[in-house]
């Protein structure tokens, strides 16, 4: 089964561009973070992402550069020989589905949600556990 979902933001303006035969798609890539132990500095992985016909009508109405968004789709090579016959690797995320994930601003703690007063409750029967930065598994 071939199926990926990634959450990140867009490192760049969608642009739609239009095949031969009329077909819609688009190319963006996304910056996703990934996992740091304490005290490292948080990595970032750019996933390369390409959307067709609807999907990428949507994305490029509707979403720019800095905009956070989750894309669910399949990973695919994208593998290449350029001019000078040198081989090339790359994965590529074929695009299905996309969902909105929050406002630019989020980043920043400026949320723009209904529900930014949310009671937690008595937490007293509960006890604080420490982490060590390791994954548990």
């Amino acid at each position: 089964m071939n199926i990926c979902v990634f959450k990140g933001r867009l490192t760049a303006d969608p642009e739609l561009r239009t095949t031969p035969s009329s077909i819609s798609v688009t190319k963006f890539s996304i910056a996703v973070d990934g996992y740091a132990k304490q005290g490292e500095e948080k990595k970032v992985d750019f996933i390369r992402c390409t959307a067709w016909r609807g999907t990428a009508d949507f994305i490029s109405k509707y979403f720019q550069k800095g905009q956070e968004i989750l894309v669910r789709g399949s990973l695919h090579n994208a593998d290449y020989t350029d001019a000078n016959g040198v081989k090339h690797y790359s994965m590529d995320v074929t695009v299905d589905n996309v969902e909105f994930c929050g406002s630019k601003n989020s980043s920043s703690g400026q949320q723009q949600n209904s529900s930014e007063n949310v009671e937690i409750g008595d937490l007293g029967d509960f006890e604080e556990i420490l982490s060590d930065g390791d994954v548990p598994f």
